[in-house]
């Protein structure tokens, strides 16, 4: 069976991993990079993706167009949550919409500028 292969801002299902427990839970994911595809082991970078109803965190981004994304309720791209995923874990769902895709995106390029400038 081929390893699937995603592009950066594909929205995936996939069994989500916790840091804060031993368990995964399928959950929708945002894909952010995908760097090595068509390989054996072909990982997908993520960010979580959850429900709008749920309590803010710094950095949310609310998806708007839901039916492109593939999502049945308002949800919200959670950039403070990552992961690491084999691709073959993953299926598709959809894609995030443009201005989700520039407050994403415009998210990264801050955090990481900060991060490389102290380096």
């Amino acid at each position: 069976m081929a390893t699937p292969i995603f592009e950066t801002w594909d929205i995936v299902k996939i069994p989500f991993p916790y840091i804060e427990r031993p368990v995964r839970q399928v959950r929708p994911a945002l894909v952010i990079g995908a760097p090595e595809q068509g390989a054996r082991h072909s990982p997908i970078w993520l960010m979580m993706i959850t429900s709008a109803a749920n309590r803010g965190w710094p950095g949310d981004v609310t998806i708007s167009d839901l039916e492109a994304a593939g999502l049945p309720i308002p949800s919200i791209v959670r950039p403070g949550k990552l992961a690491t995923i084999e691709a073959g874990d993953a299926t598709r769902l959809g894609r995030l919409d443009a201005v989700a895709q520039k407050n994403v995106a415009r998210y990264l390029r801050d955090r990481l500028r900060a991060v490389f400038a102290s380096a």
